[in-house]
């Protein structure tokens, strides 16, 4: 079941990477104060899936059975988030 998340928050990591690349491109073309905002969230928001990824794999042991249903829960919800931030910002 931790692999299911630590799955999904490489999916994340992936949608991120591309909406940085077109927020960054938005941002030098326009200067616009929203687009550097929206490349700022789009870097904390990479950190902290990275940190996430990080610590499913490096402290999997110390995770009870309990807890993995909602590690993917929380992973797949965000996923299905930054699908739909994806979807309206193609």
């Amino acid at each position: 079941m931790l692999d299911l998340a630590v799955i999904f928050a490489g999916l994340n990591t992936v949608v991120l990477v591309v909406l940085l690349v077109i927020y960054g491109r938005i941002a030098v073309k326009s200067r616009a104060v929203y687009s550097v905002g929206l490349v700022m969230f789009a870097l904390f928001l990479l950190a902290q899936n990275l940190m996430t990824v990080l610590a499913y794999v490096m402290m999997s042991p110390l995770f009870g059975q309990g807890s993995l249903p909602a590690l993917s829960g929380i992973s797949a919800l965000e996923f299905v988030g930054l699908l739909v931030l994806a979807k309206i910002t193609f």
